[in-house]
């Protein structure tokens, strides 16, 4: 795959801050392809990200971006948003940031059901901080910070997303690039809160999840499988051994900015609208 793909979001010459052979590199150019197929500007979407390795895609991307703290992506794009609903607003970091730094934020978020699609790099390693154990690492996994192997049942953020009754719920691996891509158009076309977790390896520091360990421990979900059966989705989600691959749960139902006041009469976003500052500074001092 050429890393730099003549597409709308390509930087160009760039330096790249991520080790030869991530996982990275894959979910980038699935990402971009992606949007072109999509017919999406750069203009049209911002790409919120959290801290880490994967969080560094805004940087090679072109696209709008921001960067937010450690675990806290989530409720910058909850915000942006609700202010224009006109954007494509995609979030993206890593397995650390978005269940472990960011797991209070993703209960909520899943709960109001933003119209956002979040992407987990989910390597199962603390890449940024030199391979200690994530909230994902296997039991048993053994790190210089875990020296006696990780004794903690690993997060399951699809049986946890399925729980909370999500509105899509997906799981992918990124050495599958044809799947990968079409179920991440699935979720960025799905209108509500979408969740792709994205098995990917870091070949510095985790040497039991390789490339090939995902090739050989993952299979797709059958064709007559069906997403909107919640119960049959929890349970495959929670099967151990071989991991099931694909769209696991669709729950259609409002979003957040359809259930928000300020839409229900005018769909004009926010940012758009004329701006009485004495109304406002009215209803600011109301509260006083």
């Amino acid at each position: 795959m050429n890393l730099l793909d003549n597409t709308a979001f390509d930087m160009g010459d760039i330096d790249y801050h991520w080790c030869p052979g991530c996982g990275n590199f894959l979910i980038m150019n699935i990402l971009k392809g992606v949007l072109t197929e999509l017919d999406l500007k750069p203009e049209e979407i911002v790409l919120v990200t959290g801290i880490g390795q994967a969080a560094k895609m805004a940087h090679f991307t072109k696209m709008n971006f921001f960067n937010g703290l450690h675990g806290r992506a989530l409720p910058v794009a909850m915000a942006i948003k609700a202010v224009n609903p006109e954007l494509t607003v995609i979030v993206e970091s890593g397995d650390g940031c978005t269940y472990g730094e960011g797991g209070n934020h993703l209960i909520h978020a899943i709960r109001r059901n933003i119209n956002v699609t979040n992407i987990v790099h989910n390597n199962m390693v603390f890449g940024l901080t030199k391979g200690q154990a994530s909230p994902t690492s296997q039991l048993g996994y053994v790190t210089k910070m875990q020296n006696l192997g990780v004794f903690v049942e690993p997060f399951n953020p699809l049986t946890f997303a399925i729980a909370l009754n999500a509105s899509f719920v997906a799981r992918a691996f990124c050495g599958d690039k044809e799947q990968t891509k079409e179920i991440l158009k699935k979720a960025i076309t799905h209108k509500g809160y979408t969740h792709v977790d994205i098995f990917q390896p870091c070949v510095t520091f985790n040497k039991l999840n390789t490339f090939k360990w995902f090739q050989e421990n993952t299979y797709y979900l059958e064709d007559t499988f069906d997403p909107s059966d919640r119960i049959e989705a929890f349970r495959r989600a929670t099967e151990k051994g071989k991991y099931p691959l694909g769209v696991f749960y669709i729950n259609p139902k409002p979003t957040f900015e359809e259930n928000l006041a300020v839409y229900r009469e005018n769909e004009v976003p926010v940012y758009k609208r004329k701006k009485d500052l004495e109304k406002v500074s009215q209803k600011l001092f109301s509260f006083i």
